[in-house]
């Protein structure tokens, strides 16, 4: 669910803004979490664990629909259901409705909160008796966590450039 709004952030991109810089870091990071899906969706399965098999991210009805182990679906009200990091439904509407440069400053500062969001859930795990032990799934939560954190200096830059 985390990675899917990333998507769906990056989506919006060719259709609300020209800064080529932006659109280059949006597939770059478009793909990263694409293949990041893949990834858990395979080892989830390897498992025998639930697959998210349905997704409709903080849509205009502010629903949302996740099956990630039969919970969380319902009314998307405040921050208390959302995984660290996620955009709310208001934060969403506000990125979909900006174009030019307000959607580059909306889309930074919000793919900010969604990477350091990722950040917080990889050292939660790190921070669990006996969590991350699947060579693996540590492999892939320390790509995770070196990869968002140099695209966060990235962003970073690019916000303070502003023109």
């Amino acid at each position: 669910m985390h990675h899917a709004q990333a998507v769906e952030m990056t989506a919006l991109i060719d259709s609300h803004t020209e800064n080529k810089e932006l659109r280059s870091l949006g597939a770059r990071i478009s793909h990263s979490q694409s293949d990041e899906i893949k990834f858990m969706k395979r080892w989830l399965t390897a498992r025998g664990e639930p697959v998210l098999v349905q997704l409709k991210v903080m849509d205009k009805s502010k629903h949302s629909s996740m099956d990630m182990s039969g919970h969380m679906s319902g009314e998307m009200s405040g921050h208390s259901m959302l995984m660290p990091g996620m955009l709310t439904a208001q934060q969403m509407d506000d990125l979909k409705n900006a174009k030019g440069e307000e959607f580059d400053q909306l889309f930074l500062k919000g793919m900010i909160q969604h990477h350091t969001g990722a950040l917080i859930m990889v050292k939660d795990l790190f921070d669990s008796a006996g969590a991350g032990q699947d060579a693996e799934l540590f492999n892939f939560a320390t790509d995770v966590d070196s990869g968002q954190r140099a695209e966060i200096k990235i962003m970073e830059t690019m916000l303070e450039k502003k023109p």
